[in-house]
């Protein structure tokens, strides 16, 4: 059942204390965040903040797979050219 049958209902501050708790559990806060982001049961403020979470977390994932790629790179070519001397 859902328990914000009038989506002008704010989230009560035990909620999202709830929401943090459970969000400092290894791995199962990834599933929570795809839980929350996609269930239609999910308060509409949870799951917009938890949608908005996953496209900043694959947003740092990118970037992060982009700066190691670079160094490797930057490393491999640094390498070539030491030994090169």
């Amino acid at each position: 059942m859902n328990n914000f049958q009038n989506n002008s209902e704010h989230m009560s501050v035990k909620d999202w204390i709830v929401t943090y708790l459970l969000l400092l559990i290894p791995v199962v806060n990834i599933v929570l965040m795809f839980v929350w982001a996609f269930d239609e049961n999910t308060h509409e403020c949870k799951r917009n903040y938890f949608k908005a979470q996953l496209i900043i977390l694959a947003g740092a994932i990118v970037i992060s797979i982009v700066i190691v790629i670079f160094a490797l790179i930057l490393g491999a070519t640094a390498g070539s050219f030491l030994n090169s001397y």
